[in-house]
């Protein structure tokens, strides 16, 4: 055994664990009451997401492998008759308040436009718009903030859901997850794929969600790793993300580069058979090499979900962590998105026994995902967690990422 296994097994750090849904949901509820003096007319919530596999690839046509996890934004909220959008939350003090006719993008800042982005988007995808109906709104939300794992899409697609119901509109899923997808682009202003509004929206307890971004097509693949013996262990690093906004729109205005030099109008039509020849074609060294992560990492989730279909996750689990060590030590080296903490934790979760590690979601901090052994999930949660107090960095978050459905009404 290693210095580093004992040092593991020497230390057991506490796995956070989301709150039980429907105890979160009553709770929200009374929340509610207390700040608005009147019950409301329902709780509807939406989960978090770890992608498994695709990072960086949404933007260009690609495929991803997301999961819905159980960790939720729980929303409450009632109609109201003044007009006006009310919002609170459990998390700030801050109070929002903005005249349902007013809204437009700019109108609403800080965490309340991606509330008040997705009703004034479900009013700009339909003909009429829709009721100018006033709304108290408290949420509730347990998706860490910053951790990668889509904090604002859950608050997003929570929203949808509340007022497609109180409105009577009668939406479909898809039509949810534009709405959402369009809060957080133009009301917001946020880059987004679509990756975490879909996954918030269309995932299903039990499974994971291949999303071909082309045509936000979806087919659920069955992702049941406790029967395996397996576990997916996600560790929140807790790092300040930096110039991420920025660094986000130039990896995407770099892939778009690459596919206009390449000839094709994304980088989801490049063969990876003939990525050599693609490449050849692009003569900046940077634009070049994110063109080559693009294209490989569509492909490695053509091959992680081709490894599941039809067989258990035993049988290819090395091949599998092999994918995800593959797509991290990209996303490090050609696309550039990861930070010393998170290489640390990857590092960390490898040597710990891990199967294969890579990080998840955006980058510039955020989360890393392990695919471990069941009974060595505490193990390699004490090596991650020893590795980054040995760095001096601040304690990571670790918690086993559980499937879950997509969003909902819950009272």
């Amino acid at each position: 055994m290693t210095d580093l296994h004992r040092a593991a097994d020497a230390v057991t750090p506490a796995l956070s664990e989301a709150p039980e849904r429907t105890a979160a949901a009553a709770s929200v509820r009374e929340a509610f009451a207390s700040a608005y003096g009147t019950e409301p007319e329902g709780v509807w919530s939406a989960p978090g997401r770890v992608n498994i596999i695709g990072e960086h690839v949404d933007y260009q046509d690609g495929l991803c492998l997301p999961m819905a996890i159980s960790h939720r934004c729980f929303v409450a909220a009632a109609r109201n008759e003044t007009g006006t959008l009310r919002l609170r939350s459990v998390q700030s003090d801050e109070s929002i308040e903005a005249p349902v006719d007013g809204l437009a993008p700019g109108s609403v800042g800080s965490w309340g436009a991606y509330i008040a982005g997705v009703l004034w988007a479900l009013g700009e995808q339909r003909e009429g718009g829709v009721p100018s109906v006033g709304f108290d709104i408290l949420i509730d939300g347990h998706v860490p903030l910053g951790s990668g794992l889509s904090s604002s899409a859950s608050l997003e697609c929570a929203a949808a859901e509340a007022f497609d119901a109180l409105l009577a509109l009668g939406t479909t899923r898809l039509e949810r997850v534009r709405a959402a997808i369009t809060a957080e682009t133009e009301f917001a202003g946020a880059s987004t794929g679509g990756l975490d509004q879909s996954a918030s929206v269309l995932c299903t307890a039990g499974h994971a969600l291949l999303l071909d971004c082309r045509d936000f097509s979806t087919q659920p693949v069955a992702w049941d790793l406790a029967s395996q013996g397996l576990a997916l262990l996600i560790c929140d690093t807790r790092a300040e993300h930096s110039h991420v906004d920025g660094e986000y729109t130039a990896r995407r205005r770099d892939s778009e580069r690459a596919a206009e030099l390449i000839g094709v109008g994304t980088l989801r039509e490049v063969d990876s058979d003939r990525l050599d020849e693609a490449l050849a074609r692009i003569d900046d060294e940077v634009v070049r090499r994110r063109a080559r992560h693009v294209v490989t990492e569509i492909q490695r989730v053509r091959d992680f979900a081709a490894l599941l279909e039809g067989s258990t996750v035993r049988e290819h689990v090395d091949e599998l962590g092999a994918l995800l060590n593959a797509s991290h030590d990209s996303l490090r080296d050609d696309y550039e998105v990861t930070v010393p903490a998170l290489d640390i934790a990857v590092d960390a979760a490898r040597e710990a026994g891990a199967h294969g590690a890579r990080m998840t979601g955006g980058g510039f901090g955020g989360s890393i995902i392990a695919l471990v052994e069941a009974d060595r999930t505490e193990a390699v949660a004490a090596a991650i967690a020893q590795a980054f107090d040995r760095e001096q960095l601040t304690a990571p978050e670790l918690f086993v990422a559980l499937s879950s459905d997509g969003s909902g009404r819950d009272l």
